[in-house]
């Protein structure tokens, strides 16, 4: 994963909105010879190389000529992954070679030298992405009789070097294209085709409140357990056991930001109404469209509450039905004292909910007092640095103090 994830909270009655190795077989017309003064960063950056063009070839003989023909194992899981990859409209496959000696390895059998291999993988997915997916791969490339080969890429597990997992290492991804959208799914298509609808719906949502400047579309991945999202985000499964979806990203403003992607949970996700399927979906696709506006000076009650206020913004639910852990302290006379911290969106903070519902109505707020327009222009002038006193002056005419106070008082209003 590469980057910042964004997510958003569990609301009562719906879930409302919380990337097997990298392929690392090499890929060859047969295996590297390299000069005597080769190194092994060479030899990696050719077998690497040849595996890229047979990845985007589609060249099964290829991709696995490189492979140590002793890693029978390594090589039987290479097969199933080229299989698996099939249907991904790929537009470009590269790689990077990072450092070599990345991990210590034992002595292999039969006295062979190898040796780990840090790479970094980048690809893009045709018609869909304007800037590539960055992941991380501990490769292990081995020399025999004089040729080196790629020999494994779980070598250095145990010391924590794991390499990022992508859907495919998961079993055969099936795709499917939607007006606005790309979902890379497991399992049952019909499924997956209601994941493209309502992802479809979430774009022109986005794209009314947000503008331009985005792609305009976005990528789902639809693993088909909570174990598997998990992996995709080298995460614990515990820590999104109730979370519907999350985005992956990188912020920053920076336009080579690698891509994004709508991680889907598919226990959680399956259990939302319709309505909170497009809750979460259009607030993790607001998440892919604020990007390049995101940077580390933009607090997380302003970029969770932008995705929720659009989210809800034509729901026509009211205050209370949307914020329901909030108003029930304002009731028992609770109201926060503070916009939320960064602290208080850990998944694991006791009133996570209230944070989310406290960074929606302070959007809201603005959208609601000054004008959307102002809300989405002091997203992007936050985001360029400085501090967020100095913008709440220069976009609504007061500083942090009072606009404190005048959330507090518009939450009292809209819930007690």
């Amino acid at each position: 994963m590469a980057g910042g994830v964004r997510g958003s909270r569990v609301v009562r009655g719906i879930a409302a909105g919380v990337c097997g190795a990298v392929l690392a077989a090499g890929c060859t017309s047969g295996a590297a010879k390299p000069s005597a003064g080769e190194s092994v960063a060479a030899a990696a950056r050719t077998l690497l190389a040849q595996r890229s063009h047979a990845v985007v070839q589609r060249d099964r003989a290829e991709f696995l000529a490189g492979i140590d023909p002793k890693a029978t194992r390594f090589r039987a899981r290479q097969v199933k992954v080229f299989a698996d990859l099939a249907d991904v409209p790929l537009a470009a496959w590269s790689y990077e070679v990072v450092r070599t000696g990345a991990f210590a390895l034992p002595p292999s059998a039969d006295g062979s030298a190898r040796t780990a291999v840090e790479v970094r993988l980048e690809y893009r997915l045709r018609g869909y992405d304007s800037r590539p997916v960055v992941s991380t791969a501990y490769l292990t490339v081995a020399r025999r009789a004089g040729h080196w080969y790629l020999a494994g890429d779980d070598d250095g597990a145990a010391s924590g070097h794991r390499t990022a997992v992508q859907i495919w290492d998961q079993g055969p991804v099936r795709v499917v294209r939607g007006a606005h959208s790309l979902v890379l799914g497991l399992g049952d298509v019909r499924r997956l085709r209601g994941y493209a609808e309502d992802a479809d719906q979430a774009v022109p949502e986005v794209r009314h409140a947000f503008g331009s400047g985005w792609p305009g579309n976005v990528v789902v991945e639809a693993p088909s357990t909570l174990d598997q999202m998990a992996a995709l985000l080298s995460a614990d499964p515990a820590d999104y056991r109730g979370i519907a979806a999350v985005t992956t990203g990188e912020g920053g403003g920076n336009t080579a930001a690698p891509a994004d992607r709508v991680v889907l949970n598919p226990a959680a996700f399956g259990e939302l109404s319709a309505f909170g399927r497009q809750v979460v979906l259009t607030h993790e696709t607001t998440h892919v469209a604020t990007r390049l506006s995101t940077t580390a000076s933009t607090p997380l009650w302003l970029s969770e509450g932008v995705a929720d206020w659009v989210a809800y913004r034509d729901s026509g639910r009211t205050a209370r039905e949307i914020a329901p852990e909030l108003a029930a302290d304002v009731r028992a006379g609770r109201t926060p004292a503070a916009l939320p911290t960064a602290a208080d969106f850990r998944s694991d903070a006791k009133d996570l909910a209230q944070a989310y519902e406290g960074g929606w109505l302070a959007c809201r707020l603005i959208a609601d007092q000054w004008s959307p327009q102002t809300l989405t222009a002091f997203y992007r002038a936050v985001a360029q640095g400085g501090t967020l006193d100095a913008h709440l002056r220069a976009a609504l005419g007061i500083g942090s103090a009072q606009f404190t106070a005048r959330w507090r008082s518009y939450v009292e209003q809209e819930l007690g």
